[in-house]
């Protein structure tokens, strides 16, 4: 507390704001009265007040050493991001039903271990038989997984992460943020990262690790702004020339109003579309579970590649079975039906390449996954993409995707189909001009063409900025039966309008020329020329012509 005197003349107009009835130096002032904080003694006044502590600014942060500044990584991911990656197993692991068994024995082992510290006693054989019996347990467990129990291993909540993997695997990692129109959604994460001096353009889903971190991450997820977003960093890889990398690991694209209201469907559909169109490899790595258009919008690469225990579906189990049994409890038999699993992708040809995971999936040993994902990244891009061309590129892309879903019916006279089949999968098949690969030397040469047709239409897209609506049409799209139809028609209808009216003007010219010399035959270029496609009825028509004549 603190005192100071305050002049007589401007004591009154204090008290008159404080409520009181003293007008300035018109009325007697008592000795003591008080006005709130003011104390007044005879013509003086004096003020109590409290001085307050005075306000500090916090310094800036500290510039970082020189050696931070050369190692530069673990203070580069402390300033662009609070999200620490996974180095280590989860003290936490949730255990999944069948693995109750793999966990109380490793929990009799650490027992037998600690009582024999404590009494002194040397039971390492012991211990080690126990540990081989227990790895061999758990490979048996995961060798003969159903696609039940694979789908709960995908969407086991100690999987690693995007972010883990992307900030694991990557020398470098800078994240990126913004679909350039106002918003940017935590559900799918885009970053250009650095692998033994190769620059990538990272794209994935990513969800949480606990309930928080999954409410801000909408559970992997993504709205509309967060796949514009991933198509704006896309463009800016193909314009730089950066290999793209996506990680998949979504239930699916986010289903809410809002989500519908900003254009969900649209915004999936310009991504299939546009990463058709890049020059640029694209490779997709599936690290959980890829649901539906949420992970096609970012999954159509080059090259698939999935983890072993991941899985890849059109619709959910639990969708699957709610719209085919309208019930939920058909789940299971849903599983087996959808064929999710890595090995049957990779047998039905929509995944390329499976990712071998640690002993016990990578939730168990997420470090021991990480070298794994590294390892197939560059050997498929050094190895198969690094030295295309950007046509050949997208002609790979696009040659993956026509070739899924085609099947060939044919007859064997005899009843020797076993034998047709086998000898046409033991067929070496050809290749492409820029070796991919086709059942016959026929088919390539189709491919080949579809190909040639898809670059002239790109060439006779280019200088017409001038039209409002560009005219579409899906690479290598040929005439369809409706479309050949429908042409035939209009021809056939032309022709008959050519034939009635030759059929006029010949009346017209009998009728005006009867008593006159005959005339030469009209011209092609005449109104009365009969253009028939069949020899036969022009020459009749011809003959017809003459007689008149």
């Amino acid at each position: 507390m603190s005192q100071f005197s305050l002049p007589a003349h401007l004591a009154p107009q204090t008290a008159l704001r404080q409520g009181s009835s003293l007008t300035a130096n018109t009325q007697t002032v008592p000795p003591r009265h008080r006005c709130g904080p003011v104390l007044r003694r005879g013509d003086k006044c004096n003020v109590r007040a409290q001085a307050k502590s005075k306000k500090t600014n916090p310094d800036p942060p500290d510039t970082p050493k020189d050696d931070n500044r050369r190692g530069g990584r673990e203070w580069l991911q402390q300033l662009l991001s609070k999200f620490g990656p996974i180095t280590e197993k989860a003290m936490n692991t949730h255990v999944l039903d069948f693995e109750k068994p793999l966990v109380e024995l490793d929990n009799r082992i650490k027992e037998v271990r600690k009582v024999a510290e404590e009494n002194g006693v040397d039971v390492s054989e012991q211990v080690k038989e126990l540990e081989e019996r227990a790895k061999q347990l758990r490979k048996d467990t995961y060798t003969r997984l159903t696609p039940v129990q694979r789908l709960q291993v995908a969407r086991h909540p100690n999987r690693p992460t995007f972010l883990d993997i992307a900030l694991n695997i990557s020398d470098k990692f800078v994240e990126l943020h913004g679909d350039r129109a106002g918003l940017d959604d935590p559900a799918m994460v885009c970053g250009l990262a650095s692998i033994d001096g190769v620059s990538f353009m990272f794209i994935g889903h990513q969800k949480g690790r606990n309930t928080k971190e999954n409410i801000y991450r909408n559970f992997g997820m993504p709205q509309p702004n967060g796949y514009r977003k991933a198509l704006r960093f896309m463009r800016h890889a193909d314009h730089f020339g950066f290999p793209i990398v996506t990680f998949v690991d979504t239930p699916g694209a986010y289903a809410g109003k809002n989500a519908e209201e900003l254009g969900q469907g649209e915004a999936i559909a310009v991504n299939l579309r546009e990463m058709f169109g890049f020059s640029v490899p694209i490779l997709s790595v599936v690290i959980g579970e890829g649901g539906s258009g949420g992970a096609l919008a970012i999954g159509c690469a080059n090259h698939n590649l999935i983890m072993e225990h991941s899985v890849y579906y059109v619709a959910s189990p639990e969708a699957c079975a709610a719209i085919l049994w309208k019930s939920r409890d058909k789940a299971a038999a849903a599983t087996e039906a959808l064929r999710i699993t890595s090995s049957e992708l990779v047998t039905f040809g929509v995944m390329d390449t499976v990712i071998e995971e640690p002993l016990g999936g990578a939730h168990a040993d997420p470090m021991g996954a990480f070298p794994a994902i590294k390892a197939a990244i560059m050997d498929v891009y050094k190895n198969k993409y690094a030295k295309l061309s950007p046509s050949e590129i997208r002609l790979d892309r696009y040659a993956k995707f026509r070739k899924l879903g085609m099947y060939e019916e044919f007859l064997v006279r005899g009843g020797q189909w076993r034998e047709a089949r086998a000898a046409r999968a033991a067929a070496e098949g050809a290749r492409t001009a820029m070796g991919t690969w086709a059942p016959t030397q026929e088919e390539a040469e189709v491919v080949e063409m579809i190909a040639d047709k898809d670059e002239e239409w790109e060439e006779r897209l280019k200088g017409k900025s001038a039209w409002i609506n560009k005219p579409a049409q899906p690479p290598g799209l040929l005439r369809s039966g409706i479309m050949e139809l429908s042409i035939s028609m209009i021809e056939a209808r032309r022709r008959q309008q050519a034939a009635a009216a030759a059929q006029s003007a010949v009346a017209q010219r009998r009728s005006a020329q009867a008593d006159s010399t005959p005339s030469q035959l009209p011209s092609g270029n005449g109104s009365s020329y009969i253009p028939y496609s069949d020899s036969k009825e022009r020459n009749g028509a011809l003959v017809e012509a003459k007689a008149d004549n």
